[in-house]
């Protein structure tokens, strides 16, 4: 097998996860290395086991000894860089989510859909996770169809980053872009079917509220609720809660249909679990099937290295897999562009319809 060389642009916390993840697949390596933070770039080449600090982006994706390119850089970045990929030298891509964070993007997003030449994969991490790919296969069989499907989420405050991007919406997209599109990303494959209309409400309630910066105020929010209906008739629901780290699960995922009720617990990063409290809790899966009555609970375990590498469950790990048999020409993206797009559009439609009060048809 020969060896894939990848590039990454940068090298924050998330590009950190994917170079420990990436660590892990056999025939890959990260060779090169771009972020225009010095400290961050040595980090990561010294992460990557001595991959080449590259001084621009320029410089990085102009290199011809590169197989492939993972971009996770800030938001606001993504397309641009995308864009300028397309237009140097056009190689298989992993971009991280969001692909971009304003309707302006949208006439790029279309000619990158029409005429790139190799394969760009939008990483949603979500779909990867074991107990939450189990329930994407088991969702429509346990509940005869799911009707009705809630993702809830619980969590910690946004991180610190560098420069404090993640703390405006013109950089981030919005709460529902940012941080949302992978659950609207996850209804649409449970339930395959396209959202017709969503309805919104959020807010800034707790966190970022006394924070500045160069005199700007945080205005990303930290919670809400979002309602969309569905093409086929089913009906979703996200529940976000940016100051709830206190649960024992982050992620709860529920589908109902006229056979049952199928529910998937997610917990949190272990990294922030308290020691004093014992092991972390273990993801599991909860089938309440209406005849006979009575829940039937499994475990889901995630290997302790996956766990390790990152703060998301294995799903990295597992995408990074399928990433690198895309890039060999042995599979195809499973998360396409047009897949990322459509998440972030319904992440703006849901950012629009909390600010107008209205829903928004799609």
């Amino acid at each position: 097998m020969r060896m894939l060389n990848y590039g990454l642009v940068g090298c924050g916390m998330m590009g950190q996860e994917h170079l420990r993840n990436i660590a892990l697949v056999p025939g890959v390596r990260v060779a090169a290395v771009h972020d225009p933070v010095e400290e961050q770039a040595r980090a990561a080449a010294h992460l990557a086991g001595g991959a080449e600090i590259v001084p621009s982006f320029d410089d990085l994706i102009e290199r011809p000894d590169l197989d492939a390119l993972v971009i996770a850089s800030p938001n606001d970045h993504h397309m641009p860089q995308l864009l300028r990929i397309a237009d140097t030298r056009p190689r298989p891509v992993l971009v991280e989510k969001p692909v971009y964070v304003s309707e302006a993007d949208r006439v790029a997003l279309d000619r990158l859909t029409r005429g790139y030449p190799a394969p760009i994969w939008v990483a949603m991490e979500y779909r990867y996770m074991p107990p939450i790919a189990a329930f994407v296969g088991d969702a429509q069989a346990v509940t005869g169809g799911v009707r009705m499907l809630t993702i809830r989420e619980h969590r910690y405050p946004f991180l610190r980053k560098v420069g404090n991007w993640n703390r405006f919406n013109a950089r981030t997209g919005g709460t529902f872009v940012e941080k949302c599109c992978h659950f609207f990303d996850l209804m649409r494959l449970i339930l395959g079917s396209e959202p017709v209309r969503v309805m919104a409400s959020g807010g800034q309630a707790v966190n970022h509220r006394d924070e500045r910066y160069e005199e700007a105020t945080p205005d990303i929010w930290d919670h809400g609720y979002v309602l969309l209906d569905f093409a086929g008739g089913a009906r979703a629901m996200l529940e976000l809660c940016m100051f709830a780290e206190g649960s024992r699960y982050q992620e709860e995922l529920t589908a109902v249909g006229p056979a049952g009720k199928l529910e998937c617990q997610v917990p949190g990063p272990s990294r922030f679990w308290p020691a004093e409290l014992g092991p972390p809790p273990v993801p599991r899966l909860i089938l309440s099937p209406r005849c006979p009555v009575g829940p039937i609970a499994r475990e889901v375990p995630i290997d302790a290295t996956l766990l390790e590498a990152g703060d998301h469950n294995g799903g990295t790990y597992y995408q990074h897999l399928r990433f690198a048999a895309a890039v060999r020409g042995e599979a195809f993206p499973e998360v396409t562009l047009g897949d990322g797009a459509r998440a972030t559009a319904i992440g703006l439609a849901a950012e629009a319809s909390a600010r107008s009060g209205q829903a928004i048809s799609l």
